[in-house]
């Protein structure tokens, strides 16, 4: 409900009286007179009970307001005096000056029913929506959707406790999930989560975990069953688009790794080129499905599928003559007028060596989202690439060792690479990088704060900054 104790004052223009036990903004599910009153619907909603001032104390004086305590008493009249009372025998009350308690009971009567009438609409509107994007996008997008919908997280877990899908940083609440959905005996940093079945106990499917900041428990809880019906069938029905973009994008892991597999995989696949041209595609708007966008546009050119999705964005080879036309179809896309496509191209690679390609197109994309320019080529990056391609090997690699503070315990570059990766590439802005990393921003912070602390870089320097952008570079070479 939208309608809290504060906001029922507010419009009455009565003052809000609590005992402490009833927050003011506890959401109002019901109004009764106070003759019709027998118990409170929900404990987790306040019921208003509403009466006059004489009829109020003539109760409470009676010794028969007993279950009132639980409720919010709405005196309407000259209440002044009947505050004492009501604060010594522990009762919650808004005081209303008016003269008739049957006008204030209509009024408030009329005000919950357009309250609940506008939580149905949204209800309505987003069962609709959910209903299109499990069409499109599957179990990731319900759950994608559904966060957003509620304004908090969702979890989604098969029947073992193993996570399916995150949203809404829903990814830093796993163990929260697992604890509510299987009852086991571990404190809980959240409260108040909703679990929904998935499927039904005698065939279980998984569970939906969800977490509301600021939407309605009613509209939440309406949502995340409907959600929790749509993953069932969504879960149980073959996906064979996902059988596909699993297989493709086993495919291109083999081609990033390089050497004579890549090489041969890429005849078997039906294409014998010497050398390809790495991009990557994305887009401001989840809406969008970037992934069906470019396979179509490589059947309009006749090329091979050599796509997959990471993280919202696409990436990819294009035969090299096939460059011009995929960035002329970026360029001219209506598909989001007002949310352009953010396009970077690599430089033609050797089909065995194409993660270099891969790293251009990556660098060339951040440009082009950092500069708001559709399509940004690598070849026309003169600076960092200069600066580069004239180290020998020795020195690139006393650039990049700048960041060998950042490796993990096996020696490799993770999340810290990553993290100041993508910080950099959005030009500093916490809010934009900690949604492409899908992180929550203090964890960002924290984050950039220990990459600070292990490479004594600042990245409030323009220097340090340059320096970190030159060692990301050198390192991907």
């Amino acid at each position: 409900m939208a309608r809290d104790l504060t906001s029922i004052a507010r419009v009455l223009g009565g003052d809000l009286c609590l005992d402490g036990r009833v927050a003011a903004s506890t959401p109002v599910d019901a109004a009764v007179r106070l003759d019709d009153f027998a118990v409170v619907g929900h404990p987790s909603y306040a019921t208003l009970v509403v009466g006059s001032a004489h009829a109020v104390e003539a109760t409470v004086l009676a010794g028969r307001a007993d279950a009132l305590t639980d409720a919010v008493l709405v005196v309407v009249g000259d209440g002044a005096e009947l505050r004492d009372l009501l604060a010594a025998r522990g009762f919650s009350a808004i005081v209303v000056n008016h003269p008739d308690d049957e006008l204030v009971h209509a009024r408030l009567v009329a005000l919950l029913a357009a309250d609940q009438a506008a939580e149905d609409r949204l209800v309505t509107t987003g069962t609709k929506v959910l209903t299109q994007v499990a069409r499109r996008g599957g179990a990731e997008a319900v759950v994608a959707q559904l966060a957003h919908r509620i304004d908090g997280w969702a979890v989604l877990l098969d029947a073992h406790g193993q996570t399916i899908t995150t949203a809404g940083a829903g990814g830093l609440h796993v163990k929260d999930a697992v604890t509510v959905a299987f009852h086991r005996p571990v404190r809980l940093r959240h409260r108040g989560l909703q679990v929904h079945v998935v499927g039904t106990d005698e065939d279980l499917t998984g569970y939906l975990v969800i977490s509301s900041r600021n939407a309605s428990t009613s509209r939440s809880r309406d949502l995340a069953s409907l959600a929790a019906a749509l993953l069932d069938l969504v879960l149980r029905t073959h996906d064979y688009a996902g059988t596909e973009r699993l297989g493709r994008e086993v495919m291109m892991g083999t081609l990033l790794a390089g050497g004579d597999p890549a090489a041969a995989l890429l005849r078997r696949w039906g294409v014998h080129e010497l050398s390809l041209t790495a991009f990557v595609l994305t887009a401001r708007s989840r809406s969008v499905d970037l992934e069906r966008l470019v396979i179509r546009w490589l059947d309009e050119l006749g090329a091979v599928h050599m796509v997959t999705a990471e993280r919202g964005s696409v990436l990819g080879f294009v035969r090299d003559e096939q460059a011009d036309a995929l960035a002329e179809r970026a360029r001219t896309s209506t598909v989001t007028p007002r949310l352009p496509l953010r396009l970077g191209l690599g430089t033609p690679a050797p089909t065995d060596v194409l993660t270099r390609s891969l790293a251009e197109a990556r660098q060339a994309h951040e440009v082009a989202v950092a500069d708001g320019r559709d399509v940004v080529r690598y070849r026309a990056l003169p600076t960092v690439a200069y600066v580069l391609d004239r180290l020998d090997p020795v020195d690139g690699g006393r650039l990049a060792a700048v960041l060998d503070p950042l490796r993990d315990a096996d020696g490799r570059h993770g999340d810290l690479t990553d993290t100041l990766r993508t910080f950099l590439a959005q030009n500093g802005v916490w809010g934009m990088a900690a949604e492409r990393l899908g992180v929550h921003r203090q964890t960002l912070t924290n984050r950039i704060r220990r990459v600070e602390d292990l490479t004594g870089l600042s990245t409030s320097s323009p220097d340090d900054r340059a320096a970190a952008w030159l060692a990301l570079r050198a390192l991907e070479r």
